[in-house]
């Protein structure tokens, strides 16, 4: 294959990939709300909503619609950045403005798909550092707007990172099993131990299950590295957005984006895994 054509390949891969991620983001929050919501009804022995109260609403359905006025969006304008360009960032039905993060993001996605590509090359490993990519995109954004970090996410991640490490992939698996366990132990025990000196929670359970993952994806040795710069990271952008008056003293921020950015940047630094089978 052409070297242009690869890269074309994988730029195209990753736009699309983080077109659906914005879906996702946005989506999924809604999804577990209701769920939720379900699940009261159903303990409070109240009626269940019907169908035709609360129609279809997942990942795939309905179609993407205009916020403002309801406009379906078409094909050519759902391309990932080109649509918005096109667009000029509004809406072709009533001129509303259009969030610059949807481009961002798919922008973003793509740059993150190649940088994945450059360093572990067209190998399986590849592969699962993308899954691995693309699930922790899906999870800062959520974590972002939500300050959660879905179990629907977060657990599979975990337990595909130990799958993974089966053969070695990225590390052993006695490494990856150490990791999953140190992971969410030292935030678990970080957690209670401010909450005992302080009355207050520092962070949610959905950052230790997101440790736990990065121990199964990359050891335990990669673990204090991780620690270390998302919080680092956290800090300075805290301090950052107290200074400009973006944020709170007392607004909880979340570390779910941090942890995330910085376990991605160690799955780069690992180069090439222990046992690479070539696609």
């Amino acid at each position: 294959m052409p070297v242009w054509l690869y890269w074309s390949a994988a730029v195209w891969l990753g736009a699309c990939v983080g077109s659906f991620l914005n879906v996702v983001a946005y989506r999924l929050p809604i999804m577990m709300q209701r769920e939720e919501s379900a699940w009261a009804r159903e303990a409070l022995e109240l009626e269940p909503v019907s169908e035709g109260d609360a129609p279809p609403f997942n990942l795939v359905v309905p179609r993407s619609r205009c916020p403002h006025c309801g406009h379906q969006i078409r094909a050519w304008e759902n391309i990932p950045v080109i649509g918005w360009l096109l667009l000029r960032g509004r809406c072709s039905n009533c001129e509303s403005p259009i969030a610059l993060r949807y481009p961002v993001v798919e922008f973003a996605t793509a740059a993150a798909t190649c940088a994945v590509l450059a360093v572990f090359g067209p190998t399986w490993a590849a592969v699962w550092a993308l899954v691995f990519t693309w699930a922790l995109i899906a999870l800062a954004l959520i974590d972002i707007d939500t300050q959660l970090l879905p179990d629907s996410i977060v657990l599979p991640l975990l337990w595909l990172g130990l799958l993974v490490n089966v053969s070695g992939m990225f590390t052993t698996l006695s490494e990856a099993v150490t990791g999953a366990a140190i992971g969410y132990g030292v935030l678990w025990s970080l957690y209670w131990a401010f909450r005992l000196l302080t009355g207050k929670e520092g962070m949610g359970y959905g950052d230790f299950k997101l440790m736990a993952a990065m121990g199964a994806w990359l050891g335990w040795q990669a673990l204090p590295g991780v620690v270390l710069l998302a919080s680092l990271t956290g800090i300075v952008a805290a301090v950052a957005m107290m200074l400009s008056g973006k944020m709170d003293r007392q607004a909880p921020m979340p570390f779910g984006p941090f942890i995330a950015a910085a376990g991605w940047l160690a799955m780069l630094l690992t180069g090439a895994p222990l046992t690479v089978l070539s696609l």
